[in-house]
This record gives structure tokens, C-alpha cells and sequence, in this order.
């Protein structure tokens, strides 16, 4: 069994993000997972800045999918899940989950994204040391 970390990134539903039906826009959910993923960096250590400053890295996304279970509205507050899952390869898997105000499963998600050398616009295709030592700390 892969192993994974989790968090749960709280988000306010805005009036701009939603048709005028006042159902969110299927392509708002894309940014709900941005959310989710920025606030996991900065929960467990793991941000787009230290990344890219530290280590000279991009990590752009290459995959994506999402499955729309019901929809949502301006003025909700819904959670977004965010969780890692651990990969051998050269990459950062992430699932994802989105509930409603009343706990109801809303979306279901998933995304890779990749290391690509910024210099060089290289992709790196073995685990960049960093993420070996981030991994080998936070997924026990």
C-alpha cells in the first residue's frame, strides 16, 4: 500500500466564481485544487517557492482528472483534501476530494505533476535528492 499524506484546505465559495445559475463553474474546481496543494505546501514544508528558489525547479502539471459528483454554490464553504500519494518515479501524485457545506462528496480529483530543470527546461527524470530527503521525513 502507497503511502500518503493528507490535509484539508477550507474554502469560501466567491459570487465570481459562479454562472448564473449560482452553481460553480466546472472550471473553478481546477483552482480548488491549486488551493489545495499551496495550502498542503505550506502545511507540511513543501511550497512552489522553496522549489523553485531552492532547488531551481519547476514542477508543471501533466496530467489531470476530475469527476463532478454535485454541484456547489456561491456563499458555501467547501473542503478540499488534498492528499500525496508516494511514487517511485520522478513525480508528485496528488488525489483530491471537495465536500460541500453538508459534508456531501462534491468532486473527486487527481493530478501529476513532474520536475523539469528551469535552466535547462530539462525534465528531470530521476527523484530530485530534496524530495527523496521531504518524503523520507513526512511519509512515514
Amino acid at each position: 500500500m502507497p503511502k500518503s499524506l493528507t490535509h484539508i484546505t477550507s474554502v469560501h465559495v466567491r459570487f465570481s466564481e459562479c454562472d448564473p445559475l449560482n452553481i460553480v463553474w466546472h472550471g473553478n474546481y481546477v483552482k480548488y485544487f491549486e488551493d489545495g496543494r499551496e495550502d498542503f505546501g505550506k502545511a507540511h514544508n513543501f511550497s512552489y517557492t522553496e522549489i523553485y528558489t531552492e532547488n531551481g525547479l519547476s514542477v508543471p502539471l501533466i496530467h489531470m482528472e476530475m469527476d463532478y459528483k454535485r454541484t456547489i454554490s456561491f456563499g458555501e464553504t467547501i473542503c478540499v483534501e488534498t492528499k500525496l500519494v508516494d511514487d517511485p518515479a520522478a513525480k508528485i501524485v496528488f488525489h483530491y476530494k471537495i465536500f460541500n457545506s453538508k459534508n456531501e462528496l462534491v468532486c473527486t480529483g487527481k493530478t501529476i505533476q513532474v520536475f523539469l530543470l528551469l535552466e535547462k527546461k530539462e525534465l528531470m527524470i530521476t527523484m530530485p535528492s530534496f524530495f527523496e530527503t521531504w518524503k523520507k521525513e513526512y511519509l512515514k
